[in-house]
């Protein structure tokens, strides 16, 4: 199946507003973690190897298809006892248990062997933002031996508390409500800046290292003005964004806070599902949280000075970072479509859940497609330069640990 799949054909206002600094002084959370010092997780993430292996993972069948034995686990290894109910999940299966008390949890298991380290990094990521402020994260339950995951033969999995709240992608995208996620999301990522985490390095589809391989997956593709998207912003991301990041600061993300994955609750925005996370550039939850923002054709940059504004992280924005962010959007924005069309094709009775971000960043793309490089980047550093008097600078302070692996 690989060989088929993977032939060659020839071969948000989101946070308050980010100064622009120089590339010296933005970035440098953490030491180790300072940008250009770190260029090993981006070459390993950038191999043919991780590449392959990344693919494999989400060419397998999702979880649904496995016999459900979340209740004899959740009894086996934490005691509890409640009714369960399958949600809706690419990978893993993740269910629902309602305790008799009324108290919902979330329960993650999987047979497959590279789960493993996921659920590493995911319990491990979750254990450590416990605590945090500024937004909402699942709290781990730990197991009735006080480890954050179980492990038998054949199964792994692990328990977190459900965040009650409406799913961004269900409310509606007030100018409050994008500087509260966009705040939020700069406290998360200056919380994972932080963190030490197992398995950060392991291989994942949506690493920008796999993006310039994503292109094999055209076939999938309708033909068409998108399909023509696609191609541009892959091939300028090569030729002008791949090149350089590298040099700018990379640290553990969520990499993948789209709209599905960030809630409005009673405590603050939440978000959820870490399967994706792993070691990245920093600018990057930015970027796919910006890119899935994009909806206006007749605004400049999708959403217009003011709500760009909003959408900046709350930490300094390197000059470098403002050149590379359009491109960056547009290849997420294109990674999506391509790797959703190739799963759609390969597990078409779930086509509808593994394509619900589709239309928005197929709508996205075709919103920035005629922004090019020099444009993309006088477009942010138009918008972040007006009216930021009044920035709030979420700054790290200190020195973070540098991610296991």
């Amino acid at each position: 199946m690989k060989n088929t799949i993977f032939s060659r054909r020839g071969s948000f206002e989101f946070g308050a507003c980010s100064h622009l600094v120089s590339d010296e002084e933005a970035g440098q959370p953490n030491g180790s973690m300072a940008a250009g010092r770190d260029h090993l997780p981006c070459a390993a993430a950038s191999t043919e190897a991780y590449f392959r292996t990344a693919a494999a993972i989400l060419a397998m069948r999702p979880a649904s298809a496995e016999p459900d034995m979340s209740a004899a686990l959740l009894k086996r290894h934490y005691g509890l006892a409640g009714s369960i109910a399958t949600l809706s999940s690419e990978v893993e299966r993740t269910v629902e248990v309602n305790l008799s008390h009324g108290r919902r949890l979330i329960l993650k298991t999987s047979t497959r062997p590279e789960a493993v380290d996921s659920f590493r990094f995911q319990s491990a990521t979750l254990a450590g933002l416990q605590g945090a402020a500024g937004f909402v994260a699942p709290e781990v339950l730990r197991t009735s031996s006080g480890a954050l995951m179980f492990e038998e033969e054949g199964v792994c999995g692990y328990l977190q508390t459900r965040i009650e709240g409406v799913p961004l992608h269900k409310a509606v995208p007030t100018p409050d409500l994008l500087f509260r996620t966009g705040s939020a999301l700069a406290r998360l990522d200056l919380a994972l800046a932080q963190v030490n985490v197992p398995a950060a390095l392991r291989p994942v589809l949506w690493h920008v290292g796999c993006w310039s391989r994503l292109m094999e997956l055209a076939q999938y593709l309708p033909s068409g003005s998108i399909a023509d998207s696609v191609r541009v912003a892959m091939a300028d991301y090569v030729e002008f964004v791949e090149p350089q990041i590298s040099n700018v600061a990379w640290q553990v993300t969520h990499n993948d806070p789209s709209p599905f994955n960030m809630m409005t609750t009673a405590q603050g925005t939440g978000f959820i599902d870490f399967g994706d996370g792993c070691w990245s550039p920093r600018i990057q939850d930015l970027a796919i949280a910006a890119s899935h923002a994009v909806t206006d054709p007749d605004l400049s940059f999708g959403w217009g000075r003011t709500s760009y504004r909003r959408l900046c992280l709350g930490h300094a924005i390197s000059a470098l970072e403002a050149r590379l962010l359009v491109g960056l959007m547009r290849a997420r924005q294109s990674a999506l479509i391509l790797v959703n069309y190739w799963r759609s094709h390969l597990f078409p009775v779930d086509a509808q859940y593994i394509k619900k971000n589709v239309a928005r960043a197929e709508h996205g793309l075709s919103i920035l497609t005629p922004l090019g490089v020099a444009s993309g980047e006088a477009a942010v550093q138009a918008a972040m330069s007006s009216s930021c008097c009044n920035a709030i600078s979420v700054r790290p302070t200190g020195h973070g640990r540098r991610t296991a692996n």
